[in-house]
């Protein structure tokens, strides 16, 4: 029983030890501006950094298939990905998901791609066609018809903010690895979905069909950024995790919405249409194929 209650009473020092190093300094700072701000020696202490992805071998790859999910945010398990959307009175540790995208974007630290293939790279100004909307009143036209400068005032601009996503796609590949004997997956690329920044604001204009993939970014690019950025653990405030945590272990829900195949990797509702009950078995079907994969390796 003592050695029980010493591994115990180590094993709690252990997880406290983490969720203090987790307080982002809180505890250390004489001043207010000093919270999660730390020093170069903090910072080496800690050695803290994403999980490193091992290298695998194109021969040990016994299978694999590359699939792309939808991740709806307005269910509930999926809100850390979408939460908090305003950031004016919260601190400034807590951000969205789209919030640490764009911020890394616009810096320069990230780069984005036209396409879930990551063919065609996209810079900042190729965004703002999908991302902001610049509208003038009937009093700017009247302005500029008669040969006058449009005022400020008359010129309406919308952007797109963190309020305004539905979703995110998300593309990541399954594989057998022989040399471990087990099912693996490894994201690739993820999205943020909105419906289109033009038609936002019609109500006669169905907002479900009008939903883009704003960029793609290449996941392991960003994965140092996400590590960085944390999620709001509701359970215990002291031990946040990082989104590429969160992220790499699937902590969420999605629907598959596609599967490479041989049709030039259609979706599901391209060869199931009008029908959103067989469309759901049909990506519960596709995901059940793959999970019978690694019990299927090991069946003689």
């Amino acid at each position: 029983m003592m050695n029980w209650k010493n591994i115990l009473v180590v094993g709690f020092l252990a997880v406290s030890s983490i969720s203090a190093m987790a307080q982002s300094n809180v505890l250390n700072a004489k001043k207010p501006e000093e919270i999660g701000v730390k020093t170069e020696a903090q910072i080496k202490k800690d050695n803290d950094g994403p999980l490193k992805y091992g290298y695998v071998d194109d021969r040990d790859v016994l299978w694999s298939t590359t699939v792309w999910e939808v991740i709806d945010l307005d269910e509930r398990v999926n809100f850390p990905l979408y939460y908090p959307i305003d950031t004016i009175d919260i601190g400034k540790n807590r951000r969205s998901l789209y919030h640490v995208l764009m911020k890394a974007i616009k810096s320069g630290e990230l780069e984005v791609y036209a396409d879930s293939y990551f063919t065609e790279k996209r810079k900042l100004e190729d965004l703002k066609a999908s991302m902001q909307k610049v509208d003038t009143t009937d009093y700017g036209y009247d302005q500029y018809n008669a040969g006058e400068e449009v005022s400020e005032e008359y010129i309406n601009k919308r952007d797109l903010v963190a309020a305004d996503l539905e979703e995110y796609l998300i593309k990541g590949m399954w594989y057998f690895d022989k040399r471990q004997g087990e099912l693996k997956y490894r994201l690739l690329g993820i999205a943020p979905v909105a419906p289109d920044v033009n038609f936002i604001d019609d109500e006669s204009v169905d907002i479900d069909g009008n939903k883009i993939p704003l960029f793609w970014v290449w996941y392991p690019d960003a994965r140092e950024i996400l590590h960085k950025a944390k999620v709001f653990n509701q359970r215990n405030s002291a031990s946040p995790i990082s989104f590429d945590m969160l992220l790499n272990s699937r902590r969420f829900h999605a629907t598959i919405y596609k599967e490479e195949n041989v049709h030039g990797d259609r979706k599901i509702k391209d060869y199931i249409s009008d029908n959103a009950l067989f469309q759901l078995l049909e990506a519960k079907r596709i995901k059940e194929v793959i999970r019978d994969r690694e019990q299927d390796m090991w069946s003689y």
